[in-house]
Order: C-alpha cells, then sequence, then structure tokens
C-alpha cells in the first residue's frame, strides 16, 4: 500500500519555504534619447489593462495635464509618458502605476506594439518540491518533464544539503541512500514512491 506522510518537516520547511512571487502583470521600463526619458508599459499578460501613471521629481520638465487611465492591450508595449531634462542637471524622480483589469471607456487608446511574450510558468495545485537522493534512477526524467512542461518546482539535491537529508532521514526513519526513487513533497505530503512523470501528475490532481 502506498505510504503517505503528512509531516510539517521543520527543518526542512525552514530553510526552503520560499514561494514563487507572482509578478506584475504590468511593469514599467524607461528609455532616454538625450534629454528625454520615455516611459512605457509592458504587458506581458495575455488580457488588456487600463493603467495610471504619475511621475513625480524635480530637475525636468513633464506636460501639466492630470494622469489619465491609459489602456495597455495584452503582450504590448504602450508609450506612457516623456519628462524632459534640464541641461546640466541630474533629474530626481519616482514614479507610481495603478493597474486596473476592469476596462473604462474613458481610457486613452495609443498606437501599440506588440511584444513577444514565452510561455507562462505553469504553478501547480500543490506546490512540489523534489528530493534527489545518491541512487535515485528517475530523478532526471521526472525533473527533465516538468522542465518541459514548465512547471514551477524546487529541486534539492539532498548529497549538497546535508541538513535537510539528515532531516528527511529521521522523518522517513531510514536512509535515505538506499532509495531508488524521488522524495516528492506535494503541498506537505512526502512520497517515495513516485516512479515517473505521469504518476507525479496523477497526484498533483488530487
Amino acid at each position: 500500500m502506498a505510504t503517505k506522510i503528512n509531516t510539517l518537516l521543520f527543518i526542512v520547511l525552514f530553510v526552503f519555504n520560499n514561494l514563487q512571487a507572482q509578478e506584475k502583470s504590468v511593469k514599467v521600463i524607461e528609455e532616454q534619447k538625450g534629454n528625454r526619458i520615455a516611459f512605457y508599459a509592458i504587458n506581458e499578460d495575455e488580457q488588456p489593462y487600463d493603467v495610471l501613471f504619475e511621475v513625480k521629481g524635480s530637475d525636468f520638465r513633464q506636460s501639466a495635464a492630470r494622469p489619465r487611465l491609459t489602456r495597455v492591450p495584452a503582450t504590448s508595449k504602450v508609450h506612457l509618458k516623456t519628462i524632459i531634462l534640464y541641461r546640466d542637471k541630474t533629474p530626481k524622480y519616482t514614479h507610481t502605476l495603478q493597474v486596473n483589469d476592469s476596462l473604462s471607456r474613458r481610457a486613452l487608446k495609443k498606437e501599440y506594439t506588440i511584444i513577444e511574450v514565452p510561455p507562462k510558468m505553469i504553478t501547480p495545485k500543490r506546490n512540489i518540491t523534489i528530493y534527489r537522493t545518491s541512487s535515485c534512477l528517475s530523478c532526471d526524467t521526472i525533473v527533465n518533464k516538468l522542465n518541459e512542461n514548465r512547471y514551477i518546482f524546487k529541486l534539492i539535491d539532498l548529497q549538497e544539503k546535508k541538513e535537510v537529508k539528515e532531516a528527511l532521514s529521521k522523518t522517513l526513519g531510514k536512509s535515505l541512500d538506499s532509495i531508488a526513487y524521488p522524495i516528492i513533497n506535494l503541498g506537505g505530503h512526502l512520497y517515495t514512491w513516485i516512479t515517473n512523470y505521469e504518476t507525479l501528475l496523477s497526484e498533483m490532481d488530487k
């Protein structure tokens, strides 16, 4: 019978508890030409957003017009604002960006450039951590499949992380050097019997 171990693994989780942070849907980049700095919104998402952009600071000039919502279509680059620098001055400024996924009819619709966006990484329903043992027979195959299908996961080589190896060994109550398959943590549950990628996918969906 398959053994499913539910444990806190306090040492392991203390060392490796950083979750993947979700990136902002829209980011701002700056491009300087001569005495001008242009600000652009980059939307790498597959849906449009309305953004409100504002620059504050000194030693530069900008339009006095009140900031307005600007439409940033899916996977696009849109010019937001340009500031003009004073001669022989170093500008001091900060900028803010508010992103709305509810679109307004009054949003400015400017010209935009479509950008190429790499396929997004997949966040599984349950966090995946793979502990690779010294005698693991299928680790490379499983890891390669996860990378190929762009899953977010953690890979820990137990030969390099002695403290983690000791913690796992105590939790499982046996030497890890005799385990020929990866030890996999899915959302806090340990598995020692998953031998291939297909079985891992099946357990991930439960």
